[in-house]
């Protein structure tokens, strides 16, 4: 009977051990569930900011316009996006010459994004547009390629930072080292050794070379120069070296004032010649 009984009493023990283990393996797959749920919360979290960032469908490149314009379809729209992080020499700008390695960086970009699909970020460091309403953008070509990035660091453009940093504001002024210590594009000796601001030659503007041809060979007389853009005002003698700051694409030269005036009748000498 004594041995029965204690059966019984070891029997019971094992129950309620089995019970407790059963009580405390479901505290913990409940625990384990709450932990996966915050986790699972905070992923999607950190996702929608990062989807608000970046645009992840691909857009088209409508044209660029230069080395950091460019006109891409958003939505069935044309949007001029504004390169952020980056400069180059002006080409466009009726206002001023064709600067130093200018042609080169808007050829590179055509090369690069003419006629591709690309990705656009956004940051908000920098606002959504730039005082002439231009979109603030960085671009990602489709085969992945940070368009921004390789301009700077292929010495195709200087890093520039407006007002305050960017996101990428380090990695684009460790690139322009690189660029400048390997004497890459626009700080190659050989074109403009990091000063793009001066005026790019006229042949490599694409101006004829028979305006340098006519000042060095022509000893009859003074040559004129004038600008055929419409809202150009002044004409300039060969010896005012205002005209050298003339956009090379509207450059015209005339052998006399009679010549160019027949062409031009409402120009006047540039005060800047007096």
């Amino acid at each position: 009977m004594g041995k029965r009984l204690n059966i019984i009493k070891l029997s019971s023990l094992v129950l309620i051990l089995f019970f407790i283990v059963w009580i405390f393996s479901n505290i913990d797959t409940k625990v384990e569930i709450q932990n996966e749920e915050i986790t699972a919360s905070s992923n999607v979290t950190i996702s929608t900011t990062t989807d608000k960032n970046v645009q992840q469908d691909l857009v088209s490149v409508i044209s660029v316009v230069d080395g950091d314009t460019i006109k891409v379809l958003i939505e069935g729209k044309t949007t001029t996006l504004r390169l952020i992080g980056i400069d180059t020499a002006e080409t466009v700008d009726p206002r001023k010459p064709v600067q130093c390695f200018g042609e080169e960086a808007s050829k590179k970009a055509k090369e690069l994004l003419t006629g591709r699909k690309v990705r656009i970020e956004q940051d908000s460091s920098q606002g959504e547009l730039d005082k002439y309403g231009r979109l603030l953008a960085y671009v990602y070509r489709d085969d992945g390629l940070f368009y921004n990035e390789y301009m700077v660091k292929q010495g195709y453009a200087h890093e520039y930072t407006y007002n305050t940093p960017y996101k990428y504001q380090t990695e684009f002024k460790a690139d322009q080292k690189y660029a400048q210590d390997n004497k890459l594009g626009l700080w190659s000796p050989d074109t403009c050794n990091g000063d793009t601001t001066t005026p790019a030659s006229l042949e490599s503007a694409g101006v004829s070379s028979s305006v340098t041809t006519t000042n060095t060979n022509t000893q009859t007389g003074t040559i004129y120069y004038t600008s055929s853009y419409s809202t150009s005002k002044y004409y300039y003698p060969e010896s005012c070296d205002s005209w050298k700051g003339l956009t090379p694409k509207y450059l015209k030269s005339f052998n006399s004032v009679s010549a160019l005036l027949s062409a031009y009748p409402s120009r006047t000498l540039s005060p800047q010649c007096n």
